[in-house]
C-alpha cells in the first residue's frame, strides 16, 4: 500500500502529477476537502473501493464504489472524515484491477 501525496490547486494553475494505482491499494490523509482524480487507460474498467471503517448502531457502513470506464476518468470526493477516515486519519482505497489506472489526490487552495 502506498501513501498518496495531496496536491493543492493554486491560482496560477496546477498541472497534477499522476501515479500508478497500487495492486495492494493506496491511502491518503483526509481533511474533508480532498478528492480523487482517477484515470483508466487499461483494457478493462477499474472499480475503486473507498473503504469505510465506521459503524452505526453496530452496523457497518457500506464501502463506496466508483467505476472508472476504459479511456475515461472520474473525480470523486470529498470524503467526510467521520465516515471515511481510519484510525490514522487516512482514507483507504482498493482497486479491482489497477493495470492502466493512474490517480492523483487534489485539494483546493487557500481562499486568501
Amino acid at each position: 500500500m502506498a501513501t498518496l501525496t495531496k496536491q493543492t490547486v493554486i491560482r496560477a494553475g496546477l498541472a497534477p502529477s499522476y501515479v500508478s494505482m497500487n495492486a495492494g491499494g493506496d491511502e491518503f490523509a483526509n481533511n474533508n476537502v480532498e478528492f480523487i482524480h482517477a484515470k483508466c487507460t487499461g483494457g478493462s474498467p477499474i472499480i475503486i473501493t473507498i473503504v469505510t471503517s465506521k459503524t452505526v448502531d453496530g452496523l457497518a457502513i457500506a464501502d463506496r464504489t466508483v467505476t472508472v470506464p476504459v479511456n475515461e476518468d472520474r473525480m470523486i470526493g470529498p470524503f467526510d472524515k467521520s465516515i471515511y477516515n481510519d484510525a490514522n486519519g487516512s482514507v483507504q482505497l482498493a482497486y479491482s484491477d489497477p493495470d492502466g489506472g493512474t490517480i492523483a489526490i487534489i485539494a483546493p487552495g487557500s481562499s486568501s
